[in-house]
């Protein structure tokens, strides 16, 4: 089997939270990322948990609130609303 090299960049904090954690179980990163990438290619899917829900902040909690209450605003068109969202950017800017 040919072998080939791939570099990859992260921050240094990331660096040393993670091959810390790889350290104590006795992998090295690479070996860590190969078996990261074999279960990728064996499975076809991604081993990895996406069912991660943040909390909302409290301006998207009163946004969902208003909207539910049925006093958000309402556009004709999609077009509507992309004229109203430039025209406030216009104003910020």
């Amino acid at each position: 089997m040919t072998t080939t090299n791939y570099n990859i960049r992260l921050d240094q904090d990331l660096k040393d939270r993670s091959f810390s954690v790889l350290e104590s179980y006795g992998l090295t990163p690479s070996q860590a990322i190969r078996l990261f990438l074999n279960q990728v290619a064996d499975t076809n899917a991604v081993p990895l948990s996406f069912d991660y829900q943040p909390k909302l902040n409290a301006q998207t909690l009163a946004a969902i609130a208003e909207v539910a209450s049925g006093n958000g605003t309402k556009y004709d068109s999609f077009g509507d609303l992309m004229d109203e969202l430039e025209g406030e950017a216009d104003e910020i800017h």
